[in-house]
């Protein structure tokens, strides 16, 4: 019975738990950057007479720059093992997600904002980054572990393919070699020969 409860654990772990907590971590850059970004914008620290300067375009400028901290993060930590060989259209599937967690944050905000009619700043950011930030990074979640970053994807890098492409791009040489090649390139190509 214990041993089953141990294997579960191992499994959930594996799977899932470790998974959600470096996404966590990479969430939380991701976060602070998109905090950051969204009250620089609606303070007008880069003006006020613009589209971004507005709940909406602050919102969306805050989410691209912060989708590209994350797909850094993911792809080079939280999924490394799991990334893909065509990183572009990783990347554009990764945005695809973010783009959807970006709509669920936004209808939050524009709800609490036009509909709801709480129009300040701590309004804003309480429908944005607390109830959208809940209910979209569910939802990126899910997308980017068993979608962007599935085990099922046919072009994605296992750890050990990652190694066995480094060693085949990488030249090893052995003390031997080092010395042939020092006693000059025509004797070293043709001791490889």
């Amino acid at each position: 019975m214990i041993t089953r409860i141990v294997n579960l654990a191992r499994v959930v772990w594996d799977k899932l738990l470790r998974y959600a907590l470096k996404f966590g971590v990479v969430g939380l850059a991701g976060y602070v950057t998109d905090v950051t970004v969204f009250n620089l914008l609606r303070l007008g620290v880069f003006g006020s007479d613009h589209f971004f300067a507005g709940p909406i375009g602050a919102n969306i400028l805050s989410v691209a720059i912060a989708t590209i901290v994350t797909w850094f993060g993911n792809r080079y930590w939280t999924f490394r093992e799991h990334r893909r060989k065509n990183y572009l259209l990783e990347l554009l599937e990764f945005a695809t997600v973010a783009l959807g967690g970006m709509l669920i944050a936004m209808l939050c905000l524009w709800v609490s904002h036009y509909l709801l009619g709480f129009d300040n700043l701590v309004a804003d950011n309480i429908s944005k980054n607390v109830v959208g930030l809940f209910l979209g990074t569910a939802f990126r979640f899910l997308l980017y572990r068993f979608w962007v970053y599935g085990h099922h994807r046919k072009d994605g890098l296992s750890a050990h393919e990652h190694k066995a492409e480094a060693a085949a791009l990488s030249i090893f040489e052995d003390d031997a070699e080092a010395s042939k090649d020092a006693d000059g390139p025509t004797r070293a190509l043709t001791a490889r020969d």
